[in-house]
């Protein structure tokens, strides 16, 4: 895993409640890992969709929709 120089102040920002996450903070590495599963980061969804930790694409369309 590469080093990010803006890991601290990303931390400020993530909403990510998956706590084992070795990705927290890394953005790059988090966006790439999630679009490999065919998901969206935490960051793209409110609280309480997030913490259920379905992340995909389709959830994230039927938010919008609502």
């Amino acid at each position: 895993m590469q080093e990010c120089p803006n890991r601290e102040k990303n931390l400020q920002q993530c909403n990510c409640t998956y706590e084992p996450c070795s990705r927290k903070g890394i953005c790059c590495e988090c966006i790439r890992y999630h679009r490999r599963m065919g998901e969206l980061p935490a960051c793209y969804f409110p609280p309480d969709v997030e913490k259920t930790y379905d992340r995909s694409i389709t959830r994230f369309l039927k938010m919008k929709r609502s």
